[in-house]
């Protein structure tokens, strides 16, 4: 692993890690548009990589450019294994220090992208690393209305709507899904912004959230067309 003195200034990602009815939501979401050569960008500390990794990609490459979260996302993710036999590599790097002589075919920003200033410039880079028949594939949190002070507090530039992220599509990419989900998280976040305007949630209220939010959600969410929630997911296809 390379070294960085970049710093995530975030302090969420411990709060999160056991948030698992999520995390396994977020896997089903995007289930049959993840495989072969595998990119995460932004990797963290790992709870996203463990929940989504699949052991039958080809490989998973996760890029963390926080040197200090990188060493703990590879103690986290040492046990994983995927078609190659070998754990995910870690790179202690961001999208634009990748070689480009690389080439994915799936390329991962969960959580990430609102963490990016220029996030157009970002994807037109990430879509250079993507092979025909490739997926991108980005979660973000929907809804400016809803940005709160813990926005702010994990370094978030902006929240998204279908226009907005549509707006990020890259040169040579055809959109093939956008959905919002979570729509009892709403009510979360909007109290939260309305009421308890917190900078960060306690593990109480994301264990709530998760235990008894989360699956309603996983009923409703089909039952209104997907057409509400406080996440959005937006995926890409290299065509040609």
């Amino acid at each position: 692993m390379a070294a960085t003195t970049l710093e995530y200034a975030g302090g969420e990602l411990e709060l999160f890690r056991e948030a698992l009815n999520w995390k396994r939501y977020v896997r089903d979401q995007i289930k049959g548009f993840v495989g072969g050569d595998v990119l995460e960008v932004g990797s963290g500390i790992g709870g996203t990589t463990i929940a989504l990794h699949r052991s039958d990609c080809a490989s998973w490459t996760c890029l963390e450019p926080d040197g200090g979260l990188a060493s703990d996302l590879a103690v986290a993710t040492s046990a994983l294994r995927d078609a190659s036999g070998s754990p995910p590599q870690v790179s202690v790097a961001t999208l634009d220090m990748l070689d480009t002589s690389l080439s994915f075919d799936t390329i991962l920003y969960i959580d990430v992208l609102e963490h990016i200033a220029d996030d157009r410039q970002q994807l037109e880079l990430a879509a250079r690393y993507l092979r025909a028949g490739g997926h991108l594939i980005v979660m973000s949190p929907a809804h400016q209305w809803l940005f709160t002070p813990f926005d702010s507090a994990i370094g978030h530039h902006r929240r998204y709507s279908r226009q907005t992220l549509a707006a990020c599509t890259p040169s040579g990419l055809t959109l093939v899904r956008m959905r919002y989900f979570d729509s009892v998280g709403i009510a979360a976040s909007l109290a939260n912004r309305m009421f308890l305007r917190a900078s960060m949630p306690t593990i109480a209220q994301i264990a709530v959230w998760d235990r008894w939010m989360v699956p309603v959600s996983r009923k409703i969410d089909p039952l209104l067309g997907f057409t509400a929630g406080k996440s959005i997911l937006g995926i890409w296809c290299r065509t040609s």
